[in-house]
C-alpha cells in the first residue's frame, strides 16, 4: 500500500532530507480528473461505460448498415450526440469547480511547527 515517509531536517538527517525530497516536487493537492490534453478522450471513455450510451451507439452503428437503415443515419446520431454534448459540459464544468477549489486550498496560509 501507500505510506507516508517523514524525515525531519535537523542535523544528521539533513544529507536523507535533501535525497528523499528530491522524489517530492510539490506537496499540492490535485482532486480534477481531466487535463486540457485528456478531456475529451478520457471523458468519451468514462461515458460509453454507460449501458445507454453503449445501447444510442449500437443503434447509430446499426443504422449505418444499408439494410437495416430506418431512419437517416444523421438524425440516428443526434440524440446520442445531445446527449453526450450534455454529460461532457456537466463534467467539465464540475472539472473546472473542483480546479478552482484545489488552488484556493493549495494558496492558504499553513503554519510550520518550529523548535
Amino acid at each position: 500500500g501507500k505510506h507516508r515517509i517523514v524525515i525531519p531536517c535537523l542535523g544528521h538527517f539533513k544529507e536523507e532530507y535533501e535525497k528523499v525530497s528530491k522524489l517530492y516536487l510539490n506537496n499540492k493537492i490535485r482532486t480534477t480528473r481531466y487535463t486540457l490534453l485528456n478531456f475529451l478522450p478520457q471523458n468519451l471513455f468514462q461515458q460509453f461505460h454507460r449501458v445507454a450510451n453503449l445501447y444510442f451507439l449500437f443503434l447509430v452503428v446499426l443504422n449505418w448498415v444499408p439494410l437495416v437503415e430506418a431512419f437517416q443515419k444523421e438524425i440516428t446520431m443526434l440524440p446520442l450526440l445531445g446527449v453526450l454534448t450534455i454529460i461532457a459540459v456537466k463534467d467539465g464544468l464540475e472539472d473546472y469547480s473542483r480546479y478552482k477549489m484545489d488552488k484556493q486550498i493549495n494558496n492558504l496560509v499553513t503554519k510550520v511547527y518550529s523548535r
